[in-house]
């Protein structure tokens, strides 16, 4: 089997690029990203492309399965407008491209209380991007929502930093389980098992789920 995985330098993306490797069903990764991976692997290739060039190489977007793992912060984008550019356009745009190249299954790493008529900016874009993914003719369509992610990041973001402090201080069954802090690695590894699985549709793993995920 051979997957595709943008988003591969970011918390998520790399563990499962990480979880893919470690599977003997795998028998190719493919990568599009805009820096290189600081590991390697025989089965590994990574292209490095330019988001705002997809006609140039979306041709090259060829495989059984596609995770989608993009993401940015507003902080580092710098506008609202580019952070929906990253976190909606690129990746809707490539899995239009990935269906169009024959790829049956697609994995989306969004949000907990991802939803398209949320007061929130951030939760509005994750549920647009997820009710237009939706539509796409995939076999079948995996959509995870976690909630506060725990991981070493190469670039630390200060914000998310100190929310994770402050929510690690509450006790776990005073808080819901989409507030609970979880493990990056729950959440790759969620999303490698489930993509393995047979089933045709659309399936959305919500934070209890992942939370229980051994």
């Amino acid at each position: 089997m051979k997957a595709i995985v943008v988003g591969a330098t970011g918390l998520v993306g790399e563990l499962i690029v990480k979880n893919l490797i470690n599977n003997p069903s795998i028998d190719e990764i493919l990568v599009f990203s805009r820096k290189e991976l600081s590991f390697d692997d025989e089965r590994l290739k990574v292209h490095l492309v330019d988001f705002e060039k997809l006609t140039e190489w979306k041709s090259q977007i060829l495989g059984d399965i596609l995770f989608s793992a993009l993401g940015t912060t507003l902080n580092a984008s710098g506008s609202k407008e580019a952070q929906f550019k990253v976190d909606h356009d690129y990746q809707l745009e490539i899995a239009k491209a990935a269906l169009m190249n024959g790829v049956k299954k697609f994995v989306l790493i969004s949000s907990v209380n991802a939803d398209p008529n949320s007061h929130f900016f951030y939760l509005r874009m994750k549920g647009d991007l997820e009710q237009k993914v939706a539509l796409l003719a995939f076999e079948f369509i995996i959509i995870l929502r976690p909630g506060p992610l725990v991981g070493f990041r190469q670039k630390a973001r200060l914000g998310e930093r100190s929310s994770l402090f402050l929510l690690k201080l509450i006790p776990n069954f005073f808080l819901t389980p989409g507030m609970r802090p979880v493990l990056a690695s729950k959440v790759a590894k969620t999303a490698v098992k489930e993509a393995l699985s047979g089933f045709d549709g659309i399936r959305i793993i919500g934070p209890r789920e992942i939370h229980l995920n051994s």
